[in-house]
């Protein structure tokens, strides 16, 4: 397909419909006294155009349009050939609402297909259907619910009208769930991620940190073992064990039976 450049009175469009639509416009914001449409257009209709569409219409032999439509016919066929015509009428055909996309945005960007191409020959109830069909099952769902019943019995034109209705309607109160949810990015994860690693170092140094703590709370300052110094016993003359042992030996050396008396005490002034 050849790629052309049309711009209509400074504004560029890519569109052949769109711009004899914006054409038209434009020519019936005037009119003059006596003389009919059919006149005006083509002979405006040549500063509309430039580079290959224009040098197109310049090359075309003279006498060649008798009318506005037959130039229209030929522009269109031209720059809107039968594969790209073919190519959008699937695109209607094949039409699906997108994931998370409310009902007036999928409605409006199907209306912009059929705008697009004005000559896709639908009627209007295959219009309706395939627009139906290509809905998500909740949204066919709230159709049928706002329809009383089933959607597709009711005539074209109400069935029509009801979309129109219902997308409007949600234009005006959209639904918060249908807001598209955020998708977590590779930078939102690396940032989740660290975060998660700085916690976990935190939470172990903490646990160094009380465990430390309790070791300085029970070992002993003079033999450092597993106790506080208050009940470390070692040195200590008033220990149960030391002072047992010193009852002991001292009952020993003064027992006059025992094998350690000294017998040279005898003659003590304290024992005479």
């Amino acid at each position: 397909m050849i790629q052309t450049s049309i711009q209509f009175y400074g504004l560029p469009s890519d569109d052949p419909n769109a711009h004899i639509a914006s054409f038209l416009e434009i020519c019936d914001a005037f009119k003059h006294n006596g003389v009919t449409d059919d006149a005006i257009h083509p002979r405006l209709f040549p500063f509309s155009l430039r580079d290959r569409a224009k040098n197109w219409l310049n090359s075309m032999p003279t006498d060649s349009v008798i009318s506005w439509e037959d130039l229209a016919q030929k522009f269109l066929a031209k720059f809107f050939p039968p594969a790209k015509t073919a190519k959008m009428r699937i695109e209607i055909a094949n039409f699906a609402q997108l994931e998370s996309e409310p009902l007036y945005e999928a409605w409006e960007r199907y209306k912009d297909l059929l705008r697009r191409c004005p000559h896709h020959g639908l009627p209007k109830w295959m219009q309706v259907q395939n627009f139906y069909n290509g809905l998500n099952a909740s949204t066919r769902t709230l159709i049928d619910a706002a329809s009383g019943g089933v959607f597709m019995s009711k005539s074209q034109d109400d069935a029509y009208n009801l979309l129109e209705e219902m997308a409007m309607n949600n234009y005006q109160w959209p639904d918060e769930r249908s807001i598209q949810k955020k998708t977590v990015g590779v930078h939102e994860i690396d940032a989740i991620m660290a975060l998660t690693a700085q916690v976990h170092s935190l939470t172990q140094q903490l646990k160094i940190t009380q465990l430390s703590a309790n070791a300085i709370h029970t070992t002993c300052d003079f033999c450092h073992g597993n106790h506080t110094s208050e009940e470390c016993q070692v040195g200590n003359p008033f220990s149960q064990a030391e002072h047992a042992h010193f009852v002991s030996n001292y009952s020993r050396q003064n027992n006059p039976y025992s094998a350690t008396y000294n017998p040279g005490w005898r003659n003590h002034p304290n024992f005479s």
